[in-house]
């Protein structure tokens, strides 16, 4: 059974540190619809816990963590490989360009995201945790920030550069400027990377994160 806060982070993050945002049916967890997409079963979940994750979220499911076989009922359409790794000695440290972004940076930020595709970014996400970008020219050309927050953890994701400024290590210096902050509080950096994504993979290898776990994202639907 999961023992680690990172075994089943979205669980760890909405019973904890992230317990203001939780919707809650019984035992099933999710983030407001315009803050992420992120939902969350206890490590060993019941019939009754699905079906009220099923009332919270719809009929179809985007799981990660500690998720068995579905209930009958339920099927598996796929599951993607997913890497988790922590920070194991990465040279954290700020960055004087860098930028702390708010509220009224969104409508920039979501023409970022929907250019580079870092993964989701809604219009409330913002506020799950201190999010930095890299202006050009007084245009927002890069950014990384914060998303879940376990006890004592703290995730980076939304790295993306404008592909215009690819190859010029701005994500990289944005990355490593949000883990010294999350490092400033005493909390650990992690982060969560595709399988596929090759690339990605020996970047944080490269930069010091070391993997901890291997797990799926687990897409489920009732017919």
């Amino acid at each position: 059974m999961p023992t680690h806060p990172l075994d089943n982070a979205t669980h760890s993050a909405l019973t904890g540190p992230h317990a203001r945002f939780a919707e809650r049916r019984g035992n099933a967890l999710r983030y407001p619809a315009d803050i992420s997409p992120l939902m969350a079963l206890p490590d060993d979940p019941e019939t009754k816990d699905w079906t009220d994750l099923a009332a919270l979220a719809g009929a179809r499911l985007s799981l990660t963590g500690p998720v068995l076989e579905p209930p009958d009922g339920w099927t598996v359409e796929a599951r993607i490989p997913l890497l988790q790794f922590v920070d194991d000695g990465i040279a954290a440290a700020s960055d004087e360009e860098a930028v702390r972004l708010g509220e009224a940076d969104v409508p920039e930020i979501l023409e970022l995201v929907e250019l580079t595709k870092p993964g989701p970014f809604l219009k409330r996400t913002i506020e799950m945790g201190t999010y930095l970008g890299i202006r050009r020219d007084g245009r927002l050309v890069a950014m990384a920030g914060e998303r879940l927050h376990a006890p004592g953890w703290t995730e980076i994701s939304a790295v993306c550069s404008d592909p215009a400024y690819r190859g010029h290590g701005l994500g990289t210096r944005l990355l490593l400027a949000v883990a010294a902050g999350i490092r400033d509080r005493g909390e650990t950096p992690f982060l969560h990377v595709l399988e596929s994504n090759v690339d990605a993979v020996r970047l944080y290898e490269r930069l010091g994160f070391r993997l901890r776990l291997r797990t799926n994202i687990v897409i489920a639907a009732q017919p």
